[in-house]
């Protein structure tokens, strides 16, 4: 299976295992406006294909993403230099038109979407990542990178902020200081300084990346249950910044009800008949598990 995206491609392989690469060779893989709405499309509908199990992403060429194109004409990053914006107007307008193309940033809509797929996805990190190029990988489940892979949060240098919501996420993944530190100086890191920051997974040779992030992704799905593995996730993010452990357990009692009433019993008959289980159960369709907000 394969679609045609004008800045992207896209595919799949026998296992499930997408392959999006982010693909303006020529501009280093800059993200622009196109870049957003073909990422937004992809994690909203293609990958959202119970046919598709992980997604692993890289970039085309020698960079995987060299931040916003900053040649676009007017405001560089889409927005509406018009409208009146204070936090109690963006919460009201959310979902106005206006609002939501003029002044939500254009990042964060790419990587809540992200986020939000309930199937692992891993940034395969192939060359230069910097500004979005950087934070867009926060919203994956795992960085694998290149030893010629170059990473930074390099806003301050542009006297602007973070973004894509990497304020959430960067300092759940390496804590505050670490994060402070990095957007701080907003210098470029190597492959090994993200790797002992612990952003990276792990450091590969460059031919050796890809090839390792798609086996990675296939050791993830085949054989496994879609809804387990989605409900897992779910449960990390939801209960790695609840109150109390209560809440975990709330959230887990009710994932573990329906899984040992779902895909679980064929886990169980499979593993006691030394068999290769054979779910049925589709991440498209699972339970809620955390009350409604």
């Amino acid at each position: 299976m394969t679609t045609s995206y004008e800045t992207l491609d896209w595919s799949v392989d026998a296992d499930g295992v997408a392959t999006l690469t982010l693909s303006r060779p020529d501009a280093l893989n800059a993200f622009d406006l196109t870049m957003a709405r073909e990422l937004l499309a992809v994690f909203t509908t293609e990958a959202l294909d119970d046919a598709v199990r992980a997604v692993v992403v890289t970039g085309a060429g020698r960079a995987f993403c060299a931040g916003m194109d900053l040649s676009a004409p007017g405001n560089v990053f889409g927005l509406d230099e018009t409208l009146e914006v204070t936090p109690e107007l963006l919460r009201e307008r959310f979902d106005d038109p206006a609002y939501a193309d003029g002044v939500r940033d254009t990042g964060g809509r790419v990587t809540l979407a992200i986020h939000a797929l309930p199937k692992p996805v891993i940034a395969a990190i192939n060359g230069p990542a910097v500004g979005i190029g950087a934070t867009m990988t926060l919203a994956m489940d795992l960085r694998l990178a290149s030893t010629k892979a170059r990473i930074g949060f390099v806003f301050g240098r542009l006297g602007i902020v973070p973004e894509a919501a990497s304020t959430w996420f960067l300092p759940r993944i390496v804590g505050v200081q670490q994060a402070l530190e990095w957007v701080y100086a907003a210098d470029i890191l190597t492959a090994e300084q993200a790797l002992a920051g612990r952003l990276l997974r792990s450091v590969h040779e460059p031919d050796d990346l890809l090839p390792a992030a798609l086996e990675l992704a296939r050791s993830f799905v085949v054989d496994r249950s879609p809804v387990a593995l989605a409900l897992a996730k779910q449960l990390v993010y939801g209960n790695g910044a609840a109150a109390h452990p209560l809440d975990a357990h709330l959230s887990d009692s009710v994932a573990m009800w329906h899984t040992s009433v779902g895909d679980g019993k064929e886990g169980v008959a499979a593993f006691l008949a030394k068999r290769t289980p054979h779910f049925t159960g589709t991440a498209s369709e699972l339970p809620r598990i955390f009350p409604e907000a």
